[in-house]
């Protein structure tokens, strides 16, 4: 592994220090708790379409274990939440196996996540405006502090793909629909793979760049760990800037069978994939799903790509100063 002689932009590193004092001081002046948990965990939520990173911890005493590089704080920040906490946030390195190395793709980046007590969705939509225009670095434009556009995933499918999802809650609908629209779908392709492959062609590339963009409302088949919002979405909204997506949030499910119901479902899903591929397969710990998980929402901002925005930057790159590209020299 070699690295450039001069590589170092030293500009850079000091706006993401700006950055990151900023966010800290939003927090605590809204009486938040930063809080501090491990990279590795001995369990991860189980997420069939994030792929994990493995290593091994050996003792001599209590012998060896598999652990993984944490995809995202989550399991640990809700267990503190559950056990009163209050509202929390959290600035942390989270890892992805089988990222591109493209232009918003590193496999290790930088997260912020933060739960808010007694919050829902629509609450936390406001502090995340608020969280824009007072965290934001002097050079950040419009794109980032204008006043989002809001809409539903429903709106935003109609405008830009003309399909009306309420119309296409069948996987032989939509399929049938996406075919109208030229897309090849393969047989027993699930309903929400289809969508995705609607909304990434149909829908995310005409997205307005000129201010944030917020998709609310998110199809209950896309299934997460969110609070099922009426009979067809879900209490979830994602957060766009310049086309790409930074943010994403949950109004947190709290009952602890349906939590179940879904760790079991998406570990088989899971199991079933991986043992097909040879790809890693965490372990999980079922006693999750009985944590008393408090009435709260939860965002998580990709740290990486709010500096590109607010730098004015295109590639992820370009912030990183020590890139997966640079450190395998691709």
């Amino acid at each position: 592994m070699k690295y450039p002689r001069l590589m170092f932009d030293f500009t850079i590193e000091k706006k993401r220090s700006e950055l990151y004092q900023n966010i800290r001081t939003f927090f605590s002046e809204r009486g938040y708790l930063e809080v501090f948990t491990p990279t590795l965990s001995a369990s991860l939520i189980p997420e069939p379409t994030i792929k994990n990173f493995e290593t091994e911890f050996r003792n001599e005493f209590v012998g060896n274990r598999m652990l993984y590089l944490i995809p995202s704080p989550e399991i640990f920040m809700k267990r503190m939440i559950a056990a009163s906490s209050g509202s929390i946030f959290q600035i942390s390195q989270c890892f992805r196996n089988a990222e591109q190395l493209g232009e918003v793709h590193n496999p290790e980046f930088s997260m912020l996540e933060y739960y808010t007590v007694g919050y829902d969705e629509e609450d936390s939509i406001e502090l995340t405006k608020e969280f824009l225009k007072e965290t934001a670095l002097s050079e950040a434009g419009e794109s980032v502090t204008g006043e989002p556009i809001i809409m539903s995933i429903r709106e935003a499918m109609m405008k830009y793909s003309h399909l009306d999802l309420d119309e296409a809650q069948s996987v032989e609908v939509l399929r049938e629909e996406a075919e109208k629209r030229g897309h090849i779908i393969p047989d027993g392709e699930s309903w929400d793979d289809t969508f995705n492959r609607i909304f990434i062609t149909d829908v995310e590339p005409n997205l307005p760049t000129k201010r944030p963009v917020i998709l609310k409302d998110y199809p209950k088949q896309i299934d997460c760990l969110a609070k099922q919002k009426n009979e067809f979405y879900r209490a979830r909204w994602e957060m766009y800037i310049n086309g790409i997506e930074v943010a994403n949030c949950y109004r947190e499910e709290t009952d602890k069978q349906r939590t179940r119901e879904y760790y079991l479902k998406e570990y088989g899903k899971l199991k079933a994939e991986r043992e097909k591929t040879g790809e890693v397969i965490p372990s999980i710990d079922l006693s999750f799903c009985d944590i008393d998980m408090k009435e709260s929402s939860g965002v998580a901002i990709g740290l990486d790509r709010l500096l590109m925005a607010e730098l004015g930057k295109t590639d992820i790159e370009d912030v990183l100063p020590f890139s997966f590209k640079k450190m395998l020299d691709v």
